[in-house]
């Protein structure tokens, strides 16, 4: 979803009927922002992802349900992004009804879709039902499903003229214009038949992603919404440069950008794992900092007991021995009770478990605590461990890695990127 919130971003400062009109403007604008488009795109994948967890993926009212849940309290938490009348009346109404809208809201936040779903007819299928629990109306449907087919079929292999052709037959969108032909007379047009297909060409025109955005903006008219929906197919087909997935964390505040984070997980954990091998070749400044990167928004999953203090040990012995019921009595204050991290012994070396899902986590045992924690935290879990730990071995039972004390203590001489 990177692409979509930086196109979001980006687009920002220059909405309006003329907007850039062209494609060398200032990237990052001081006026640029989040807005409507982040957030409703954050709160649709919050909803799929939970769905996903929970199995209800085939389930339309139970997903629709948790779609609106999840809209109403992001958009109550940021009551001030800037929504379109009709959608801002539906948020403060706390209604759950659709109100038959075809505008490009629909289209501007399924980018979630295009990513969490195996097949097309899938993504399909969920990409409408994210539609339908406000812009039922046709057009509405249609722009959200043209975009999350697009995002499938960019990050699955497809060439462009391959989306071309298919989002053309599938959704008679006339995707043969080009930006410069669509440039000069193209004017603000907040509907999804009035804006999809241009967002679309800006992807089918652009070289890159940032070529891409550039298209995007300089179309003028909604320049938030169509940035936020070429980018998110951008993305998909190119890849968005660390640099810009740097500035668009630093663009969010926390809670969005942990949504962001979760979305894009399984993914980094791949890429995080292949710069570990990577500087174990190579140890130049270069690579790693792109290892710093990855270990900058990486989860683990550790294995802990809990320990209970002395004392309050002894209080639950004395008031079992009183025949006091001591289940749900609250005896000690949060701190008095400490979650320690399992070890591992391979030979004579002690090893910090870790795992990058509660599934691989599953192989090791299920007698311990779940709990999850930044890498960098395991990494000071495991340098403050009483027994010499060698280094923090992840996913020991399925394809394990190392990351051994001699990183260690180069991560700990090393500032991490500015928030």
């Amino acid at each position: 979803m990177y692409g979509a919130i930086l196109g979001d971003i980006i687009g920002s400062p220059y909405e309006g009927d003329m907007g850039a009109k062209t494609k060398d403007f200032i990237l990052f604008d001081k006026g640029c922002r989040f807005t409507d488009d982040t957030v409703m795109t954050i709160a649709v994948a919050e909803a799929l992802m939970i769905a996903n967890g929970r199995g209800l993926s085939r389930n339309e009212k139970a997903l629709k349900d948790m779609i609106i849940d999840s809209m109403h309290s992001w958009g109550h938490k940021y009551p001030y992004a800037g929504y379109g009348g009709a959608f801002d009346r539906w948020l403060k109404l706390h209604d759950r009804e659709p109100y038959n809208s075809w505008g490009n809201g629909s289209a501007m936040r399924v980018s979630a879709a295009g990513w969490l779903y195996d097949d097309i007819d899938t993504t399909r299928r969920i990409a409408g039902w994210t539609a339908e629990v406000t812009h039922n109306h046709p057009e509405g449907v249609k722009g959200a499903e043209a975009v999350a087919a697009a995002i499938f079929m960019a990050r699955t292999g497809s060439s462009k003229e391959e989306i071309r052709e298919y989002v053309t037959n599938e959704f008679w969108y006339d995707l043969k214009r080009t930006c410069d032909e669509i440039r000069p007379t193209y004017r603000f047009d907040v509907s999804c038949q009035g804006s999809v297909p241009e967002a679309i060409i800006a992807f089918l025109d652009g070289e890159n992603f940032e070529d891409v955005i550039r298209n995007a903006i300089s179309l003028g008219g909604d320049t938030d919404t169509i940035g936020c929906i070429a980018g998110s197919i951008a993305e998909a087909f190119y890849g968005v440069p660390d640099e810009l997935k740097m500035q668009c964390e630093r663009k969010l505040p926390d809670d969005l950008a942990d949504i962001l984070l979760m979305l894009h997980t399984d993914r980094r954990l791949k890429l995080f794992k292949e710069s570990v091998k990577q500087f174990e070749s190579d140890r130049s400044t270069e690579m790693l900092m792109t290892l710093l990167w990855y270990l900058k928004s990486t989860l683990l999953w550790v294995p802990c007991n809990a320990v209970i203090s002395e004392k309050d040990q002894a209080f639950l012995e004395k008031m079992a021995s009183e025949g006091e019921d001591v289940v749900g009595t609250t005896w000690s204050p949060f701190e008095d009770v400490r979650m320690v991290p399992d070890i591992l012994m391979n030979g004579d070396d002690y090893f910090f478990p870790a795992f990058t899902s509660a599934e691989e986590m599953g192989e090791y045992g299920n007698n311990f605590s779940k709990v999850q924690k930044h890498i960098m935290e395991v990494i000071a879990l495991a340098r403050g461990n009483e027994k010499d730990v060698v280094g923090v071995v992840i996913n020991a039972f399925t394809e394990p890695f190392v990351l051994g004390k001699e990183l260690f203590e180069i991560i700990e001489k090393m500032n991490m990127p500015e928030e």
